[in-house]
């Protein structure tokens, strides 16, 4: 099952996703997060100083220089992020997509419902693409400014990925029958069959 306009009869509400609500949920994501960010860029300074790349020669002109062009780039990342979740919601035959951001993530989101192995390459697609492209960039011969560049946007794709990789791995262990509504923002999940959650308070052992 792939794309499907109508609630099919019998599916209820089984599960709901909102990372902008739950704050916890959204505290840790953002922890997971910076941890491999930190992760990736640290080795990588010993290798490649940040010093040998920051422009003093024209002072501060230099830096802010530099730090535009990266501002530039993470936000062109991010569209190209959102435009790969949209092409392939296309794919599977989604009609009607929205785009938008809600001051924390952006999001490409659809009314349509979408079923569960159709979402999981839908979520999956945009870090494993630009996780290949970035890479491959990285073995091209270039200046170390250049490299930095292109690492920290594989830094900011891998990290990034991190709700998608949950989300993922969250349906993965729901019914293969699920359906998956994501309107950007939250994400509803329905099915027919009987669905309960593991408690995230683990039950006191009888003595």
């Amino acid at each position: 099952m792939k794309i499907v306009k109508e609630m099919p009869e019998g599916y209820k509400r089984i599960c709901n996703v909102n990372l902008q609500k739950d704050k916890k949920l959204s505290l840790k994501i953002n922890i997971i997060s910076i941890v491999i960010a930190v992760l990736m860029a640290a080795p990588m300074i010993y290798f490649v100083p940040l010093t040998d790349v920051l422009d003093f020669s024209n002072g501060f002109e230099g830096i802010m220089n530099e730090i535009i062009v990266l501002l530039v780039a993470m936000t062109a990342y991010i569209v190209l992020h959102e435009a790969v979740h949209g092409v392939f919601m296309k794919i599977f035959g989604c009609k009607k997509l929205k785009f938008g951001f809600t001051g924390l993530y952006a999001f490409a989101g659809t009314d349509e419902l979408i079923g569960k192995k159709a979402y999981r390459i839908i979520a999956m697609a945009p870090v494993v693409i630009w996780g290949v492209v970035l890479l491959a960039l990285l073995f091209i011969p270039m200046g170390k400014p250049l490299f930095w560049l292109f690492y920290l946007l594989e830094i900011v794709n891998v990290s990034g990925a991190v709700g998608d990789i949950f989300v993922t791995l969250k349906f993965n262990k729901m019914p293969e029958d699920i359906l998956i509504h994501d309107n950007g923002v939250s994400m509803n999940v329905y099915s027919k069959e009987e669905y309960v959650e593991e408690p995230t308070e683990k039950e006191y052992d009888i003595d």
